[in-house]
């Protein structure tokens, strides 16, 4: 099972700030949350607080998965 925390436009999108999940890899929120699909493909993700560029790669057991829209500003 792994904790998903939306942050920003992806909580306001996903109406949670935080569910638990079984998945696989990245790729499988698509799959769990098919409405978020447009949303997921902007989004940046962080798994146990590291950049996650593959999104086929296998997650790690019970990691947390943080997933970050484009943010404004710098």
């Amino acid at each position: 099972m792994h904790l998903v925390r939306y942050f920003a436009g992806a909580r306001a999108a996903a109406g949670v700030a935080e569910e638990k999940l079984v998945l696989a890899t990245v790729e499988d929120l698509v799959v769990a949350r098919p409405e978020l699909a447009r949303v997921l493909t902007a989004c940046s993700f962080l798994v146990d607080g590291l950049a996650w560029h593959d999104r086929s790669a296998p997650l790690p057991a019970d990691a947390i998965v943080d997933v970050l829209p484009p943010f404004a500003g710098g």
